[in-house]
């Protein structure tokens, strides 16, 4: 159950912005939009309670358990990001604004990679916190042992990310010639 809740919350998301910017741009409804992009965070919070709720009604935490912490950092440590570009390029497809510059080269390239890198860290520290937070209130480590064993596999991949991120600091990448 917990699974397909993830999806339909990753769904509800994009959903939720999809209105707000259709609301925003083609209907006009600039106030409608922003209430819409508002309540992407709802979306989270649902999804946090039900799974605490099903841990706490006896099921043995499992990998969904553990990505639903997951879902919810990443969703937080990006989701504004997310929505700006996704705002940036539907301002620029149907309310006339400039078409979105991607950088992909250099210093500035490179500063993006560590911003990314940083908000992988602090989505790390938020769905951590939440794994943590689950497991202290559950009480039970054989019921949510996996939870620990998602919180290592994530930390591995911030630390794989950090290498690849911080690496165009050392070596930025050059435009062809």
């Amino acid at each position: 159950m917990i699974g397909w809740l993830i999806i339909a919350c990753e769904v509800g998301f994009w959903v939720f912005v999809l209105a707000g910017l259709c609301s925003r741009y083609i209907w006009k409804k600039k106030r409608l939009g922003a209430f819409l992009l508002i309540c992407t965070p709802i979306v989270d919070l649902i999804l946090l309670i039900v799974t605490v709720i099903d841990l706490k009604n006896g099921a043995v935490a499992t990998t969904i358990h553990g990505i639903a912490a997951v879902y919810i950092g990443v969703s937080i440590a990006f989701g504004h990001r997310m929505i700006q570009w996704a705002d940036g390029h539907f301002n620029y497809r149907f309310g006339n604004g400039d078409k979105p510059v991607k950088i992909k080269y250099g210093k500035e390239h490179a500063r993006k990679e560590r911003e990314g890198w940083y908000r992988h860290l602090l989505s790390l520290f938020i769905g951590g916190g939440i794994l943590i937070s689950i497991t202290l209130y559950i009480n039970n480590y054989a019921q949510t042992e996996s939870l620990m064993h998602i919180m290592l596999l994530w930390s591995l991949i911030v630390v794989i990310d950090f290498i690849i991120s911080f690496s165009y600091t050392l070596f930025p990448k050059k435009q062809k010639a």
